[in-house]
């Protein structure tokens, strides 16, 4: 496929951000379809992963795979590669890492090791799930930092830790508590489920959108309206997450009846 077909694809893209990530996943098949070797992104969340899988899905020749390091990841990288290959073979450029340090009387959070890790100099983009336990962490990252990360990361929050290398069968995926919320709703827009979910009042949601504080299937909404249904994701910066479960039927003053989902803070 020519540049020209290319720029127009990257045209599909909504805004300037996923342009840009776009363009450097566009680049990346290009590079693919001239030398014939594998390409991988940075770690994306499911949105921007399912967008440029969708883009790139067009180019005749390639294939895509969207790999983080375990099924239900948040973060993952999206490999490019030609279509005569298989994606269990195509290197996905992981690598797992074990953070242990002496928590019992230090308790730190998914933000202290993000902040750890974005104080060495790290890009986001090259991180991917962290996941925290009670003794420590494991984390997901780029294989080009990993080494680094490894010789660079010593402390998080007021505890030192130590950092070594594990095998993806070694990673502990979690399972994710959440609260079972039943609720009616006038409509199935995004600030009265939304306001519903998060316990905040339809105008503080309203506020909270409008602030570009709360992304819809992992895309910043700024609609209050938007619509939303069975199976969306609703989050929000610094208050969780919310998925919509399903929808029942309608009370007799005509209000819908859904089961919500809210776990705790988001990734």
């Amino acid at each position: 496929m020519n540049r020209m077909h290319l720029d127009k694809l990257e045209n599909l893209a909504t805004n300037s951000e996923d342009r840009e990530i776009l363009a450097r996943a566009l680049d990346l098949a290009e590079v693919t379809g001239k030398s014939h070797r594998p390409q991988v992104t940075d770690f994306y969340n499911p949105y921007r992963c399912a967008m440029i899988v969708r883009t790139v899905g067009y180019i005749p020749g390639l294939a895509v795979a969207v790999d983080g390091g375990y099924p239900a990841a948040e973060r993952s990288r999206v490999l490019i590669f030609p279509d005569y290959l298989v994606a269990g073979d195509v290197d996905a450029g992981l690598s797992f890492l074990a953070v242990q340090g002496s928590f019992r009387f230090n308790t730190v959070t998914h933000r202290d090791y993000l902040g750890a890790l974005l104080g060495l100099g790290l890009r986001r983009e090259k991180l991917g799930d962290i996941l925290v336990g009670e003794e420590g962490a494991q984390i997901i990252v780029a294989t080009e930092v990993s080494e680094f990360i490894q010789m660079g990361l010593t402390s998080v929050g007021r505890v030192g830790v130590s950092v070594s290398a594990i095998n993806r069968a070694a990673l502990k995926a979690p399972v994710r508590d959440y609260r079972e919320i039943k609720v009616t709703v006038q409509s199935l827009r995004l600030d009265s489920v939304a306001a519903h979910g998060l316990g905040l009042s339809r105008t503080k949601m309203s506020r909270e959108i409008a602030a570009g504080k709360i992304y819809l299937n992992w895309r910043l909404c700024l609609e209050p309206a938007a619509p939303v249904r069975p199976g969306d994701i609703i989050s929000a910066r610094g208050r969780g997450r919310v998925a919509v479960e399903q929808t029942g039927g309608q009370t007799k003053k005509g209000r819908t009846t859904l089961l919500l989902h809210r776990y705790g803070s988001a990734r």
